[in-house]
C-alpha cells in the first residue's frame, strides 16, 4: 500500500508538527478570508504570542504595538497570532469591517482568526487550553505568550501594552 506524501512527511521523526500539542494542531479560518491555516505548522515549534482581540474596544490601538512586535521579532521566530472575538460585545458584526480596522487602520500583517469564543462553554480548544494553563481573558486583548513546547509562560492582560518591558523581556527570553 502506498502511503500519500503528506501523510509520509507527516509520519517522519522531527517534523515540524510531530511534537505539536493537541490544543494547538487546530485548523482555523482566517479573518474575513476562506483561507484556513493550521496552528501547528503556523506555529512551527517556535514561541507564539496568541491575543484575544476586538475591533471597537478601547484597547484596539494595541494592534499597532502588537504589529510591531510581530515586525521586530518574527525573524526571531516569535509568531503572533489574534483571535477575533466578540466575547465582550466589541467586535463588529460585519467580518469585513472588523478586517478593515486590522488591516487598514492598524496595518496588520501578523495572522488574525475569524471570529470565535475565547472564554467559558464557547471557548475555543486553544482557549480553553490557555485558560487552564493559566486563566481566562478576563477583557479584550489578553496576551498569552506561549513556549516552544506549547506551555503558557506568561498572561499579559488587556492594560499590558505589547510596548511594555515585562511583556518584551518575557519575549526575549523564550528567542
Amino acid at each position: 500500500m502506498r502511503v500519500p506524501l503528506f501523510l509520509a512527511i507527516a509520519l517522519l521523526p522531527g517534523a515540524a508538527w510531530a511534537d505539536c500539542p493537541e490544543y494547538l494542531d487546530q485548523t482555523m479560518r482566517k479573518l474575513h478570508s476562506q483561507d484556513s491555516v493550521n496552528l501547528c505548522t503556523l506555529r512551527d515549534e517556535r514561541p507564539m504570542l496568541i491575543v484575544n482581540t476586538a475591533s471597537h474596544c478601547g484597547f484596539t490601538p494595541q494592534f499597532k504595538g502588537l504589529e510591531a512586535l510581530h515586525e521586530k521579532y518574527a525573524e526571531r521566530g516569535l509568531v503572533v497570532v489574534g483571535f477575533a472575538s466578540d466575547e465582550f460585545f466589541q467586535e463588529d458584526d460585519d467580518e469585513g469591517k472588523a478586517a478593515e480596522v486590522c488591516y487598514v487602520n492598524y496595518g496588520v500583517t501578523f495572522t488574525m482568526l475569524a471570529p470565535t469564543g475565547v472564554r467559558g462553554g464557547d471557548a475555543n480548544p486553544v482557549f480553553r487550553e490557555l485558560a487552564r494553563q493559566s486563566k481566562p481573558p478576563s477583557w479584550n486583548f489578553n496576551k498569552y505568550l506561549v513556549d516552544r513546547e506549547g506551555k503558557v509562560a506568561g498572561h499579559f492582560g488587556s492594560r499590558t501594552k505589547p510596548d511594555d518591558p515585562a511583556l518584551t523581556a518575557a519575549i526575549e527570553q523564550l528567542l
